[in-house]
């Protein structure tokens, strides 16, 4: 079992999802931002690897406006080599990588200019991963998208779209979950049309569900996942006290979470901890994956 977390690191001093204005575009402000991304991406890889931190997921941010028509530069070959060797340390160390673009790729969308931006975006994080040279096990996670007052055409929409979109995003793509719109029962209905993994979040399950137990969630989740897919990875999270239902809190409550464990124990699955504390709560969550393990 690996376990991490999201994009940026609280304790190191520097992010790796710095960007800027549309208006403030030029080649040189974007290479520097990339340079400096990439920098502290190399940081908090290092830092993960001290605290057996092992699954990470990079951000969407690494390259400003990467899919947007005003990019002409050539971020693939001028930064190469560092997307390189970064891959060959993420390699080298057994971590897992994912990506998580923002919800604004909707590849079940009514209009085709949202889909055909989505695709964009969703090559993008394929491109990041690739110079990588990371395997088919870094997933690119999405959730399924709007309902637009049919969910049987929004299902269909969605597998037709995705049986057009080239190898190279469908070998990473996952769906997960969510809270409003596409529980785990329609994600597995995906799942058995077009054979796309499905990532289980808990905390969209928690407020989204059939009547599934973590454990029952879990077993049909991982039987999406196939040998090259890596092992099934599941999103974490607590809910906020006295906030609206879905937010994540500020920092893990470990009771719950090691109540998670005796549920699940047994079964295999990767942890991304969506905790605001990020690293914080990792390190607490490690001390109690240490009682299992």
């Amino acid at each position: 079992m690996k376990l991490g977390y999201p994009c940026i690191n609280i304790n190191i001093g520097c992010i790796a999802n710095s960007t800027f204005r549309l208006s403030s575009y030029s080649k040189e402000r974007l290479i520097e931002t990339v340079e400096n991304n990439l920098d502290c991406l190399e940081k908090i890889l290092n830092y993960n690897l001290k605290n057996n931190f092992l699954f990470f997921r990079l951000s969407s941010k690494i390259i400003p406006f990467a899919s947007h028509p005003i990019c002409k530069f050539n971020w693939q070959k001028y930064f190469k080599k560092k997307f390189k060797n970064i891959g060959k340390f993420i390699n080298k160390n057994k971590m897992r990588i994912s990506m998580h673009p923002d919800q604004f790729v909707l590849i079940n969308a009514l209009k085709k200019d949202i889909v055909n931006r989505s695709i964009k975006e969703l090559e993008y994080h394929c491109d990041v991963l690739d110079l990588m040279d990371l395997d088919k096990t870094a997933k690119i996670q999405i959730h399924v998208g709007g309902v637009y007052g049919d969910k049987k055409k929004a299902i269909e929409r969605f597998c037709k779209n995705y049986e057009k979109l080239t190898f190279k995003i469908r070998k990473r793509l996952a769906i997960e979950n969510d809270e409003k719109s596409y529980n785990l029962k329609d994600c597995l209905l995906i799942n058995k049309l077009i054979k796309i993994p499905v990532i289980f979040d808990t905390l969209h399950h928690e407020i989204f569900n059939n009547g599934e137990t973590f454990r029952q969630a879990i077993i049909m989740a991982s039987k999406t996942w196939n040998e090259n897919d890596g092992i099934l990875m599941i999103d974490y999270s607590n809910q906020a006290k006295e906030s609206k239902k879905g937010k994540h809190s500020k920092s893990i409550n470990t009771k719950k979470f090691e109540e998670f464990l005796n549920q699940t124990k047994g079964l295999k699955f990767d942890i991304m901890l969506e905790i605001k504390d990020k690293e914080k709560s990792a390190k607490k969550a490690t001390a109690v994956l240490k009682k299992f393990f």
